[in-house]
């Protein structure tokens, strides 16, 4: 029996508005013993997806999911290798999405949620955190169950989608463009990432939400109101899409990004517009799709060989940096999905 240094960062303290990275988390070493029993894999972390929901995991209030107790480790799903198993379905080498947390290795038991990676040519295994992961299938399911992109979509139907330029909000924009041919509109915060959108990603109209003019853009981009609108931000986006909401529109209820970090959240101000409109405002969680992941995943990868999606990563280097990586995601510094590295892939144990 042998022991493994692996550093951890826990949550310390439940931030009340904006996360300080510095009183929010706290780092330690633990020595975790390499002793398994049966059916224990014991995995080295590569990638830790960073995620808006986390915000909300820190609240210690009702939710879909219990929040992170203080002092424990900070939640996340990642990539990790296994680097040493007693189960016979695992072996040493393969690479697994499992939720294990801002650590550098983790014991795994086979009633956790463990997924194993059959990444194809061409693709990191972090794609399977971004695209093909929790995020890519939260904007596969928002568009096909509660946007219902299936009977709307085609060229008369217009899509507009805030934080087009994030994780979720890119899958989304180019599924309603390169899959369904809609009329697209993505909402991103710079002029950088308003021009990736149009000219990489071939979204038909970028709007930069900072600009002085910005909702009199949107009123001028959607001359035919918005059909589906794919809310990954809240706050003022959320009433400006309200106002253009087309007659029996739909609301995807993604995330509410431009408010996570307010003492107060402030609710939408033109939500008589779904009386007025007959339109449809809803939430939803990816997991409550979690029997259909396997469909999602065959499409998405499909699509992806096509050249139909594309996807872009901001990688911060080192578990130390996770929490400052976090503080950026908020700050909208990311392009793409938000990536921490923590290990090097031992490709010759794959072979």
């Amino acid at each position: 029996m042998g022991f493994i240094k692996n550093t951890q960062i826990v949550l310390a303290n439940r931030p009340v508005a904006e996360i300080d990275p510095a009183t929010t988390f706290r780092k330690q070493q633990v020595s975790l013993s390499d002793d398994l029993a049966p059916g224990e894999i014991l995995v080295k972390v590569l990638f830790i997806s960073l995620d808006p929901a986390m915000r909300g995991w820190m609240r210690d209030v009702r939710s879909y999911i219990r929040p992170v107790r203080i002092d424990e480790v900070m939640r996340s799903a990642d990539v990790c290798q296994i680097i040493k198993s007693s189960n016979p379905d695992f072996k040493v080498g393969e690479l697994i999405r499992a939720h294990c947390g801002w650590q550098e290795y983790s014991v795994l038991k086979p009633s956790d949620d463990v997924v194993k990676i059959n990444a194809f040519p061409g693709i990191s295994p972090s794609t399977f955190l971004g695209v093909l992961g929790l995020t890519g299938l939260t904007a596969y399911f928002g568009l096909f169950e509660v946007g219902e992109i299936v009977k709307k979509g085609g060229p008369n139907c217009t899509v507009v989608v805030s934080g087009a330029a994030g994780a979720t909000g890119s899958v989304a924009a180019q599924i309603a463009k390169h899959v369904f041919g809609c009329r697209v509109i993505g909402i991103a915060g710079s002029d950088d990432k308003c021009d990736y959108l149009v000219k990489e990603l071939g979204l038909d109209v970028a709007l930069n939400y900072k600009s002085k003019t910005f909702f009199k853009e949107l009123h001028a981009a959607t001359p035919k109101l918005i059909d589906i609108f794919f809310d990954n931000t809240g706050g003022d986006i959320l009433d400006g899409c309200l106002r253009r909401i087309a007659f029996k529109g739909r609301i995807i209820v993604c995330g509410a990004i431009s408010t996570y970090n307010d003492a107060v959240p402030k609710g939408p101000a033109y939500y008589s517009a779904l009386i007025t409109q007959r339109a449809r405002m809803e939430g939803f969680i990816v997991f409550d799709y979690a029997e259909q992941y396997g469909k999602a995943i065959e499409d998405m990868s499909k699509w992806i060989k096509e050249g139909k999606l594309k996807s872009r990563e901001t990688v911060v280097h080192g578990i130390d940096n996770t929490p400052e990586a976090l503080v950026k995601l908020f700050k909208g510094d990311n392009t793409g999905k938000m990536l921490v590295k923590v290990a090097e892939e031992d490709t010759k144990s794959r072979l």
